[in-house]
Parts: C-alpha cells; structure tokens; sequence
C-alpha cells in the first residue's frame, strides 16, 4: 500500500477507531479527534500541487481482486487533484464547524463514523482510474450519505429523504455500472486512461451510444439534474454541516466530476455535448426560479445548490465543444475554465451559506423566512458572511462569484456566435436561458440577505436570537475570507489548480496560461448581459408580490415529488400482488418453481448445445439391477395411486432401501450402510411427524393433483438423466476416483477410500456439514419448544 493509498483509506482506518473511542471515552467533543484527519490529508494532497501544475502525472497501483480486472488504482491528475483538496478541506472546515453545532448529547460516534467513511468513499471516486472500483466508492457514497441524511432517524421526513435520495443516486449509479461493462467490453480494459487512449474504437462501436446514456443517468441522478433533482431538497432534513458538506462541495459534485473526466471520451458525440448542455441550463433556469419560492433557508439553499450545478454542468457541456475542435486555446476554452473556477468558488460560497444558515436555525430555532428578520444588528459577523456569500452566488463583483459568472455568460455567447448547424435556429436560447437563471439567482440572494437581516425583527423566534460563538464562525469566516480573496486575485489559482484541471478535462500537455480579470471591456456581450441581470433581478424583487402568483398556478398539477410518491406506492402495490400470487403456503408450489426452472433452463441448454450420448461408455444393467429397479418403479406408481399417507411413506421408505442394495451390488458398502441408517431414521421420523398432522388436505383426492405430480417428476428424472448421460458421454478431464485410488494409503494411511476421503481429503467439508447438522439441531430444538398460539394453529390448520 503507498502513501496515496492510505491517505485515501486513512478516514475509513480512522471510523473504526473512533467508533471504539466513543464507547469508553465521551467527556471531550469527539469531533477534536477527527478533526486532524481531513486536515492531514488536505496537507498532504497540497505538497502534490507542485508535480501536477508542473504537468506531472501520479499513478500508483495496488491488487485488490485481479482476477476480475478490478485493481485500486489511483490516478492523480489537476482534476482529480482539485476535487481531492476540496473534499478533504472543506471537510476539515465541516469537522470544526460540527464540533460547536453538535452538542454532546448528540450521537456522535455514528456522525462521525459516517462521515468519515463518506470522506473515504468520495476520495476513492475522485483518485480512482479503475472504473470498477469507482463504482465501488460511488455506491459507498450513496450508502455513507444515506446514513448521514438519516442522522436523525426518529424524524420521519430524515427517513424519507434518506431513502429518497439512495434509491435515486443508487438506481443512477447501477445504469452508470452499464456503461462501464459496456465500454470495458470495447476497450478491453477497466483502466480510464486506457479507454481515453482508444477513442476511436469506442466511436465506431454502435454500443458506444448506449454507454453514453448509462453513464450520464449515473452523473445527473447524482448531481441533482433535472428531472432528478428532487431527492436533493428533502435531503436537507440532514444536519447542516452533512449539508454544508455533502450538498454543496462533495456528493452532489461527483456526477460533475464523472462527466469532466469522461469528456474526453465522448466528446466525439454530440449525444453527450448536447446532454450535458441541454440539462444544465434547464437544471439552471428551473431550480433558480423554485428557489424563490421556498420559506425554509435551507430548501432555498438546496434548489440554488441544483441551480448552480445546472450552471457547471451546462459549461461542462459548452466545454465538450473544445475538446472536440482539439484545440487548447480554442472558442470554448472558456467555457472549460468557467467550469473549474465555479467549482471551487461554488463549494467556498454555498460552504459558507450552509454554515451561516445553520446558526442562524441553530440561535433563532427557526429557518422560516416568515419567522425572521432584523437581525443585522443583533448578529452582524454572520450578516457580514451572509452578505459577501450571497452577493457573490448572485454574480456581484469584486467577489469570486462574479468572476466565474462572466465567464459563464462569455461561453453562453460563444455558442450564440458559433456556426451549429443542427442548433443554428436555437442557439439564442443558450445566453437567453443563462441570463434568466443569473436573474432568479439575483433574486433569491437577496431574499436571503433581506429576509434574514433586514427588515423589523420578528419577536416570534422559538429562541432569542443571539450572534453564534467563536467555534461555529470560524469555518464560515475562512470560507467567507476565500470568496474574497479568489476575488480580487483570481490568478492565484489559474497556473496551480484551474489550469491543471482544465488540461485534463481538454485531455491536453499544451499550457492554457489562464488570465482571469474583471474588465472584459465595453464591447464584451456579458458586461452588458450583467447589467440586464441586476436591473432586471432589482426589479423582479421589488415588484414580486406582483408576480409570486405564478407558482400557485401549477401547485395542484402533477409534480415530479408527487410521481415519485405514486411511483413509490404503485411499486410497493404491485410488488405485494405478485409475491401474494406465487408465495402460496405451501411447499409443493416452491418446489415446483424449482424444478419448472430447472428443467425449461435445462432443455434450452440441451437443445443450443452439441451434446453426443456415448453409450459404449455405460455399463450393463445385470438382472438383480433390473429387479431393484422395477422394485422402485412400482414403489412410486404406488405413491401416486394410494390415498393412505402411511403407504406413501412406506413407498418412499422402500425406494430408500432399494438404493442401498443398488450401493451393494456396485461395492460401495458404506454408501450403502450410510443410506439405511439414514433411511430408517427418516422413515421413523416422517410416520411419527405424518401421525400427528390433521387428517384432512385440499389436494389428496384430485386425479389432476397426482396427474402433475407425476409430469414434474417423470421431466424432472429425465433431464437429469439426460444431463447424467451428457456428462458421462463428454468428459473433458480424467476421473479423480484415479488419484484417490493411487493416494488414499499412501497420503492418508488409510485403508478405506470413503472414510480417507470424508476426514482427510474432504476434512472442511464435512466439518462444515456437521456444523450444518448443529444448525438443524437448534432449529429442531426451537420447534420443539414453541407454542403456537391459538390464531397460530387456526392458520396451521387452515394450511396443512
């Protein structure tokens, strides 16, 4: 295991550990010993920035299960890198931040535990190049996440944005699996780079178009797109620093990060461009226009979470265009770097966000909008924040937001400009649909800003309202601090971090040498385009009693929650319907599910398969053999015919001993004493268990009854027999009866091959045998001792 490998694992290493600790030791918030965790790690990912902006390329590799292909290899590039520094320093910001949110009273070792395992799941998909083993992790994020939204799991609205957002992300990430299997099966290989490296085969490749879809259901359920991004805003019922983390730095960018690394591999589609394009600037314009509309603080941060996601997914999209022209310095580069730098300024404002919002809940005891106001005075650090943040998501200079925003608007109007074909009636919609979006951005940030801290102060908080301590700020302050500072210099980060990320979604060596500015001049389309999206947003806020109607015009209508609902309650209908019609009671109908499925599969096989019967192979039946079997023929011809249940069993016991002398007369006298002991025992126990049962049963006096029996069974004995008389005829190996012959003496130094066999060659075995016979004791025992009640025995007799 290398150094980048445990750094990977060291969280996961570490949830045991601290799982241990919490149980004996809980005097000391537990959130001081995860703390230098995600801090190592951050120190540790930041020496390598050096080697990667420098255009060096880490691989290391470790086996895990070779034999299937699927190897931890973990690949560091500038993307991979960037996701990695922001997973790990975001989280140690959210570990502090939890310590003053959480009280002690709180479960803490299951917080902490799951949020450690999450941070090794989102690091093992982000440094991963093995695309098994980041279906691995991505599964485990969806697990982890699933855990932590549940945190408070005797909330009812916990529990069903929990489930919500794992069968969503986990139904995504199966189909995603598809798309790997598939571009495996083309390229050969598990290995990433490996397939970037043989685009050409996937582009001729039919299948190729179908990966496509699987793959990008994985990253929009994932990333919140439309129409999947409703598990995100009833994952808010988490704790705010789950939200803080998962919903605005981590999770929800991991289908972000699944498309930039794919982008050079599908590129040549015009599926996958036109996708990723279309879906984020819907996911945009849409969430940003719900966000308006919600009271809770935290169900406005969700949807303005899918809305800027939208936005990098659309600049992902516009991105795609560059790497298909091949060109570094190309007509959508922009766009590329518009997508990197909105990253990293989305996790440090929406981080923020997050943690604001959560004291603001945390010392009011409310997120309601109706329930606040006037709080400027009373909290002005958190209005401080909440200012710098919100005007920043709003696209407002001097701050980092505003940056990456004239960016987005500069590759919305290169697409407006360039010669589409196929698009050139619709290209408009591209600028039109980013300036809507920035509006409905504009407006629900200064909802924000003035609902919160403005106003009059609503005397109706369950709480008195009081500025947060130190311990929670801090977290909020260094994010806050960060929108400042990539603000007013943004090139701090263009040759270090945005344009190693950037050369590896272009999948070029070739320096971008990224400037990042504020004046684009009077003659660049996005100056003005910012303006309209002030002025018009400043009029939409003013003027919004006037126009909030609009949302009460689609509010009975079928929403996408409601066909999630319905999907859910029709799924679980029809589910019980099924299992009603085939879960009959009774063990007949189990076993004919069995041996139905047994013999359908069985004969497609004989037929598609080139089977030849060998018979100078069998050897001949002698006369005693014939008699033996005529014994057991008239036995089961007897079993069908009788009423008596203790002549069946007598038949079934008669079968049992004719095979014993069967064992005899083919020398095999163990086998044969074996099956009459085991033989006379049963046939003891079936009478003795067959004496106490009712008398009566539905089924014993119909002909139609017995007429099936007899069908299961006779093709049943057939295909067996046809299977036996196969692989008797078509033997690829040599019988080992040979080496327990040559051996069993000399290796086991024993005379009897059965007996040498059972203890020496086969010792596990029948140890785990008995072990299964100990098992079946218990059971026995527990039947024994139960007493069934009488509403028990009124459905025992009804089902004989």
């Amino acid at each position: 295991m290398t150094l980048i490998h445990f750094a990977i694992l060291l969280p996961v290493i570490a949830a045991v550990g601290i799982g241990i600790l919490y149980r004996f030791y809980k005097k000391v918030h537990l959130g001081w010993f995860v703390l230098p965790i995600p801090a190592v790690i951050t120190v540790y990912l930041a020496t390598l920035i050096p080697a990667v902006s420098n255009n060096q390329v880490i691989y290391e590799t470790m086996q895990f299960m070779p034999r299937v292909g699927m190897n931890f290899d973990v690949y560091i590039d500038g993307l991979s890198l960037l996701f990695a520094i922001l997973i790990a320093g975001i989280g140690t910001l959210v570990v502090l931040y939890s310590v003053g949110y959480l009280s002690k009273q709180e479960k803490l070792g299951n917080f902490y535990v799951y949020l450690l395992i999450f941070m090794t799941a989102m690091l093992g998909v982000v440094l991963n190049d093995n695309v098994l083993m980041l279906y691995l992790f991505w599964e485990l994020t969806s697990i982890s996440s699933f855990l932590l939204i549940a945190y408070w799991f005797t909330r009812e609205r916990s529990i069903y944005g929990a489930q919500k957002s794992m069968l969503i992300t986990m139904f995504g990430g199966f189909l995603m699996l598809g798309g790997f299997i598939i571009l495996s099966l083309i390229t050969d290989t598990y290995s990433i780079r490996g397939m970037i490296e043989q685009v050409p085969a996937i582009q001729e490749d039919p299948l190729s178009m179908l990966a496509i879809v699987l793959i990008l259901f994985g990253a929009f359920t994932k990333s919140a797109q439309f129409p999947f991004y409703i598990w995100l805003p009833d994952a808010m019922e988490a704790p705010t620093p789950v939200s803080a983390y998962l919903h605005s730095a981590t999770m929800v960018k991991a289908g972000l990060y699944l498309v930039a690394r794919f982008t050079p591999l599908f590129a040549f589609s015009e599926l996958w461009v036109w996708s990723i394009l279309g879906v984020g600037l819907i996911t945009l314009v849409w969430a940003a226009f719900n966000a308006i509309k919600q009271d809770d603080l935290k169900a406005v941060l969700a949807f303005s979470t899918v809305s800027q996601l939208g936005l990098i997914m659309s600049l992902l999209g516009a991105g795609a265009l560059a790497v298909q022209t091949g060109a570094a310095e190309g007509l959508f580069t922009v766009a590329v770097v518009a997508a990197v730098f909105h990253l990293i300024n989305h996790a440090t404002f929406k981080g923020a966000l997050f943690m604001i919002i959560g004291i603001v809940d945390h010392e009011t005891g409310t997120r309601s909008l109706k329930k606040l106001g006037g709080l400027m005075t009373i909290m002005p650090i958190s209005f401080t924040m909440t200012l710098i943040t919100s005007l920043s998501m709003a696209g407002i200079p001097p701050f980092n937001g505003f940056l990456s925003k004239e960016l987005f608007l500069e590759a919305m109007f290169a697409l407006r400009e360039a010669d589409f074909s196929v698009l050139a009636d619709v290209s408009v919609l591209f600028p039109l649909l980013a300036i809507v979006g920035s509006i409905f951005t504009f407006v629900y940030s200064v909802i924000l800003i003035r609902g919160i801290f403005m106003g009059k102060q609503m005397p109706a908080t369950p709480k008195k309202p009081q500025e947060a301590p130190a311990l929670m700020l801090i977290s909020p302050m260094i994010l806050t601090l960060l929108v400042v500072v990539f603000g007013l210099f943004p090139n701090l980060l263009s040759g270090s971090i945005i344009d190693p990320a950037a050369m590896s979604i272009l999948n070029t060596s070739e320096p971008l040498n990224t400037e990042i500015y504020h004046w684009h001049g009077w003659d660049s389309p996005a100056l003005w385009a910012t303006i309209a999206i002030i002025a018009a947003g400043a009029l939409m806020y003013l003027f919004r009693d006037f126009w909030k109607p609009v949302y009460r015009l689609g509010a009975d209508a079928f929403t996408l929650n409601y066909l999630y609902d319905q999907g859910l309650i029709y799924s679980r209908l029809g589910a019980e319907r099924i299992t009603d019609g085939y879960m009959t009671g009774y063990i007949r109908s189990y076993l004919i599910y069995i041996f139905g499925a047994f013999v359908i599969f069985s004969l497609i096989t004989l037929i598609n398969t080139d089977i030849s019967f060998d018979w100078g192979v069998t050897a001949p039946i002698a006369l005693p053999e014939m008699l033996i079997i005529l014994i057991i023929l008239a036995a089961v011809t007897a079993m069908l015919i009788t009423r008596s249940r203790m002549v069946s069993i007598i038949m079934f016991s008669t079968i049992g001993f004719s095979l014993s002398l069967l064992f005899v007369f083919f020398r095999a006298v163990d086998l044969a004493l074996t099956q009459l002991a085991v033989e006379a025992i049963t046939t003891a126990l079936f009478l003795l268990a067959f004496f106490h049962l009712p008398k009566r049963s539905r089924h014993e006096e119909h002909r139609r009854f017995k007429l099936n029996n007899l069908m299961i069974s006779a093709a049943v004995g057939v295909v067996a027999t046809v299977i036996g008389l196969a692989a008797y005829s078509n033997r690829l190996f040599d019988s080992i009866s040979q080496f327990y012959i040559d051996n069993v003496y000399d290796l086991a130094a024993g005379g009897n091959m059965v007996n040498v066999i059972l203890v020496d060659f086969r010792g596990l075995d029948t140890l785990f045998e008995t072990l299964v016979f100990g098992i079946a004791g218990l059971g026995v025992f527990v039947l024994l001792k139960l007493r069934v009640t009488k509403e028990g025995e009124n459905k025992y007799e009804e089902h004989p």
